[in-house]
């Protein structure tokens, strides 16, 4: 039943974070005008991850050991991007005040998402 109901929230999470983020990148609907000040590079990381969440759904539908590992990279990659984000703002760059709580949430959520998926996949 945990399984299935991550399966289902990686589904649904990376899903909507690769219609949000390619919304943004090729303004699809309008989006990019009602985001302000994005970071392009945050968004490209959050759809590359919409990406990963997908594949880590599948690989956790599976019973894939493997399934662990597009977590992974895509914890690496929101640290990276989040660190990068400071340097942006420290350099003047532009940006939106939401930005910063939701890369510490997408960052949370996907180190949650990780050690439960560690911990099915271990049973």
């Amino acid at each position: 039943m945990k399984k299935i109901i991550l399966v289902i929230f990686l589904l649904l999470f990376g899903g909507v974070t690769l219609f949000m983020s390619s919304s943004v990148l090729f303004d699809w609907f309008g989006i990019r005008a009602k985001e302000g000040n994005f970071v392009p590079f945050v968004v490209w990381a959050n759809w590359v991850c919409g990406i990963l969440y997908l594949i880590a759904a599948f690989g956790i539908s599976r019973n894939q050991t493997w399934a662990k590992f597009p977590l992974m990279i895509s914890l690496i990659i929101l640290i990276l991007d989040y660190i990068g984000l400071f340097i942006h703002i420290n350099n003047g760059g532009l940006y939106e005040a939401k930005t910063i709580g939701a890369m510490a949430f997408r960052t949370a959520i996907t180190a949650i998402l990780l050690f439960i998926t560690i911990k099915i996949l271990k049973k």
